[in-house]
This record gives structure tokens, sequence and C-alpha cells, in this order.
């Protein structure tokens, strides 16, 4: 016998009363036909075929087949199936029915109720079957399904609602992503209506905003008899429920198609792989990104040492701990730390000057020293934070965080300080650093609207930073040393517009006596900040500054 309350067969009912409680059980022989329709519909409801084809009589040899067909074909994200009614045993046979209430695609609840025979056999009773268990309006070789029909696809937006999709820059088309034909693994993905082959975002803002780009289908659920597994040839013969649709919304951006086109025509005489991107300082918006070549995105996910840019943020850390502009400092040719000798550009020497021109210059051994003696590692890493470093950049497509890590010894933490060792950032994070710089406050950069903030998070769920508002001071200098870098320090001979401030960086990476650089430039004007990498391109101010005052002209 199946359940454990099931007497032996010759007992017709046994009365059993608890003494001083009053109660009652009349433990009927075999299993009572309201227990099994339950324990039927709440094996419906969990999805167990198994559990639900032991409980039927004489199911099909493709039951659960039939089962997962009609639960895959209506698209149904959540069932429940309960008891609407059980009749009285009569002669071995009982009437039921059930309540069934679907949950399809897009929200929309279908509810039905059908029927449920009951069959008492060998003193256990099971459910009947017959097609119009699954509905009772289903004959053999039928079948259900909620037949869909997309509304038009919205488009990926430029801030002045231009279509970023049809746009001339390669960059912004990269942006705005790539729909094609859904895999049966991103089907799955995506979840109901999703099926193999429909239209759907595969890369871009195209896929990370899919539904709701794509909009609601329109619902209809059908009774459909022959046709293949997924119903395309499928006759209907008959309509049950209509559920109507919803338009996709538009996705608007903050790219300002001016600045995305003269990003992107700066880099087009660069030779070797090469990004740039541009936000507003007072609202953390990204303004333009543009990667040469195209296929990918290394101005959000490209990670590379930043060299001399990181001095911009050492810089802050030293003002806020009491180093003006004009303090005097050391900038000798070499400087010993932890057994390494560290050394400025072609071993330039300097002597004892003010702050402004150590800064202006990239003076390594300034930094280097001054990093060791006068901050420490937990202090820089702190106003390294403040600057957005080993935090989640979340700007509405994948981004990579800056990365500051914890250092060995002071040897690695000196070459830290001036951006090389094991600190990593992007593009995008040292537009940031720039963008705070210039306006005094770090914000988190973002490519969407602010309404669509909640739907920007990172893998982890996790929100955008918080603002950081620098130290008034802090401000007050860097708008000091950044454009004395421009003026008179290491991009002095680049014809730039009146009132840029920046700062170059050569960032080594690889081994050897000379090894290989990247060449950085981060920098504003007014309330557009920036940042140009070029690979592999050597100095700074020779390879990447060009392109950036190539980019201000151009606006």
């Amino acid at each position: 016998m199946r359940r454990t309350r099931v007497l032996a067969a010759a007992v017709v009912a046994v009365v059993v009363v608890l003494a001083g409680a009053g109660a009652v059980w009349f433990l009927r022989d075999g299993d009572d036909p309201e227990a099994a329709a339950e324990d039927f519909l709440a094996a419906w409801s969990g999805g167990d075929h198994a559990a639900m084809k032991a409980l039927t009589y004489r199911p099909p040899a493709d039951f659960t087949e039939r089962l997962t067909r009609m639960h895959d074909d209506l698209g149904v994200a959540k069932q429940s199936y309960t008891v609407e009614s059980v009749g009285e045993p009569d002669d071995g046979a009982a009437g039921g029915s059930y309540k069934a209430e679907l949950t399809l695609s897009g929200g929309r609840v279908w509810s039905y109720t059908g029927p449920l025979p009951l069959t008492e056999q060998d003193g256990e009773w099971l459910v009947r079957w017959s097609p119009k268990l699954l509905h009772p309006e289903l004959e053999d070789g039928q079948s259900l399904r909620a037949a869909r029909a997309f509304p038009r696809r919205a488009d990926v937006l430029a801030a002045d609602g231009s279509s970023l999709t049809t746009s001339r820059s390669g960059s912004a088309r990269q942006l705005a992503g790539t729909v094609g034909a859904a895999s049966a693994d991103a089907a799955k993905e995506m979840g109901a209506p999703y099926r193999e082959g429909d239209s759907i975002g595969t890369s871009g803002l195209q896929r990370q905003y899919e539904k709701r780009l794509a909009g609601t289908p329109a619902l209809a659920v059908q009774i459909v008899e022959g046709g293949g597994r997924d119903g395309a040839e499928a006759k209907v013969v008959k309509t049950l429920e209509r559920f109507g649709g919803e338009d996709g919304r538009p996705l608007k951006t903050t790219i300002d198609p001016v600045m995305q086109a003269s990003a992107s025509e700066a880099l087009s005489g660069v030779s070797k792989p090469a990004s740039m991107v541009a936000l507003r300082p007072s609202t953390g918006e990204i303004l333009a990104v543009a990667n040469k070549p195209g296929g990918y995105n290394r101005a959000l996910m490209g990670t590379y040492p930043p060299g001399s840019t990181f001095k911009v943020v050492t810089a802050a850390a030293l003002v806020a701990d009491g180093v003006s502009a004009d303090s005097r400092v050391a900038c000798p040719a070499t400087t010993n730390v932890g057994g390494r000798e560290f050394h400025n550009y072609q071993y330039e020497d300097f002597g004892t000057v003010p702050f402004r021109e150590a800064f202006a210059h990239s003076c390594n051994t300034t930094f280097a020293r001054l990093a060791v003696d006068e901050l420490g590692e937990k202090r820089l890493t702190d106003v390294a934070e403040q600057f957005g470093f080993n935090a989640p950049i979340i700007a509405g497509l994948p981004a990579v965080r800056a990365s500051f890590p914890k250092n060995a010894d002071d040897t690695a933490f000196a070459s830290a300080s001036f951006g090389q060792g094991k600190v990593l950032t992007s593009p995008l994070n040292m537009a940031s650093v720039a963008a705070a710089a210039a306006d005094g406050t770090w914000r988190s950069p973002r490519l969407v609207d602010a309404e669509l903030a909640p739907q920007a998070l990172d893998a982890g769920g996790k929100k955008p930073e918080e603002p950081h508002e620098l130290e008034p001071a802090v401000k007050k200098a860097l708008h000091t040393l950044m454009p004395a870098v421009v003026s008179e320090g290491t991009a002095s001979g680049v014809d730039f517009p009146a009132g840029t401030a920046g700062k170059t960086g050569t960032a080594e990476y690889g081994s050897g006596e000379n090894p290989p650089a990247h060449a950085w430039f981060i920098g504003y004007r007014e309330d557009v900040a920036f940042a140009v990498v070029v690979e592999g391109g050597g100095e700074g101010a020779q390879a990447a500054a060009p392109v950036a005052a190539k980019f201000l002209k151009g606006l």
C-alpha cells in the first residue's frame, strides 16, 4: 500500500477516539480519493512528473513528454494546481476537478478548471488518464501552446535622441550592440517567453537591456493540432485566451554624438590599439567611448597599469596630508627603496623643486620617496578608493574595476605610488579620476540615464558607489598641478586648447632592461574629462597626449 494510514483490505472502517480529546478519525480502506487528488496536484505544481505518473492510472508512454511540452510551449513561469472538488466514491470511482493557475511570460496569469477523474485500483486511488486531464477541451493529437507576437523592438539612443544603432561611429554601434537569433542556451538563460531562434540582443546594450528593448509579446493561448516540436506548422483548433503585449521602451544613453565623433576621429590616425573615454565631471555621464580597432571594448574592459597618471591620486593624498603645490621636494635622478633603484625618465635630475614642478615633470623619485616616507600604504589605499579604486564600476555595461592591491613591501609600494607594480585600471576608470580632479567630487561613471540606475547593477547586485567629495585643498592643488603639466611639464610640447589640464603616463609592462610601455594621457577642460591609452605606444606625451588634443580641438 502507498500510504501509511491504509489498513488491511478486509477492514472497512475503524473509529479511533483519543481519550480526553474527543477527536475522531475515520480511516477508510484504501487511500481516500481527495488525498490522492491532493498528492497528484502537489506533484504537478512542483513539476514532479515522475510522481504524477506513479499516481496515474494507465498513463501513456509519452506522459512526461506531454507535460514537459505543455509547460514549455505555454512558457510557464509559475504554476499552481489545487483541488477544486472531489465527489463521494461510487463503486471504485470518484469525480473531481482542479483549478489551474499558470503565470505566463510578462506575468500574465491564465486560469482554468479541469477534470480530475479518480479510480480505485487494488485499494489505491489513482487519477484516470485522458488528454482532457491537461485541459477539458483537449483531444488526442492536440496540445496547448502560447503563440507570441513580439512588438517592434525599441532602439538604443544617444543623449540627443538619435540612434546609436545606426551611428556613423563604429564604437558607438559597438556600445549599442547587436541583435541576432537566440541560441538554445541564450533562450534558456532569458527564460519565458524566449525560444531558440528568437531575435535577441547578443552584445552591448542590446543584450544588457534586452527585455526593456524587446518589450512584452502579445500572447494567444491556443489548442493546436499536429505540427513539430515548436508548433510552427501546427493547425490552430481554438484560441482559449488572449493577452495584449507591451511595446519595448527605448534606452537613452548619455553618449554625446559630437563628442563621440570627435573621439573616434582623434583615434583615426593611431596605428596601434587604442581607446578613449570622455566624461562630464559634474554628473559622471559618459559622453564618448572610442576603441580602435573595434571588436573588443578595451575602454571599459581593458586593464592596464596607469603609470604616472596615477600620480594624480598620490598627489591628492600628499596634499590632503599637508603638502602644498609650493612645498619644496627633492627630485633626484635616482632613489633607492628597499634595495631597488627607482629613476626618472632618462635619469633627469631636477634637484629640489616646488611640488608643482615635480608633478609637472613627473618625478618618479619624488613620488616613490614621499609615498613611503610620508604617506604609507593604508593612507594611499584610502585615497585611491576615494577615486573609485577597488570598487565596482556600474556604468550600464560590464566594466572592470580599478585595482590598487596590497603590496608585499616598501619597494612594491613605492612602485605602486606612481602606477606601476600590480596597480591596474581601465580608460574608463582613469577618466573618472580626471573628472574627480576637475569637479572636486568622484562620481561613478554611467552610460544610462539616472532613471535606469536601479537596473545598472553589477553581477553581485551592487549599486554604484556614492559620490566622494574631495577636500577643498585637494581640488585647489590639483587645479594648480595638472595645468602645469600642459603649460610647462611633460605635455608642454603638445598643442592643447587653452584651459586644458592633464597628466601624462608611460606605463611599463613586461620585463627586461627597457620594457615596452603603454602611453597614457588623462585630463580635463571645462566640464569634459577624458582618458586616452595607446597600447605599446611608449611615452604618453608622444603617443597619447596628441590624441587628447585632437579630441578637444574637434569640439
